[in-house]
């Protein structure tokens, strides 16, 4: 049999981005980026048990813009895991299964996702200032 000439599957080059598969993709990435978040939680918590000059090491890459950034991407990663998570588990419920509500909820966790990230930055700089 000649393989040569069979034409090859479709793959992410051939499809239209959906919201559907974008969103399933950031899931999956965010999870990955939680995972990552979680050592580094790990290698600050190591910060803080073994002294004060590796804990003040640690706050100095906390407070730098760049650290500001990771930390800012972590927890809006973690509110959106979060949301779509809730979205998965309203599925198995067989709820919102058809595609315009597929659309509106994916809208939502996003939404949600950003305006969580948001309302937690305020909440968190008026409740601890500029550390």
């Amino acid at each position: 049999m000649n393989t040569r000439n069979r034409p090859l599957s479709p793959h992410l080059q051939v499809y239209k981005p959906q919201i559907t598969s974008v969103l399933s993709i950031m899931h999956r990435i965010t999870g990955i980026g939680l995972a990552a978040g979680a050592l580094v939680l790990v290698l600050w918590l190591g910060a803080v048990s073994a002294g004060e000059a590796y804990y003040e090491l640690a706050k100095a890459v906390a407070m730098h813009w760049i650290g500001q950034i990771f930390l800012i991407g972590w927890m809006w990663a973690l509110f959106y895991h979060f949301c779509n998570g809730i979205r998965h588990m309203v599925w198995d419920l067989g709820l919102g299964l058809e595609m315009s509500q597929v659309r509106v909820s994916g809208w939502v966790v996003i939404s949600a996702s950003i305006l969580f990230t948001l309302a937690s930055l305020l909440v968190g700089f008026e409740y601890f200032g500029n550390i």
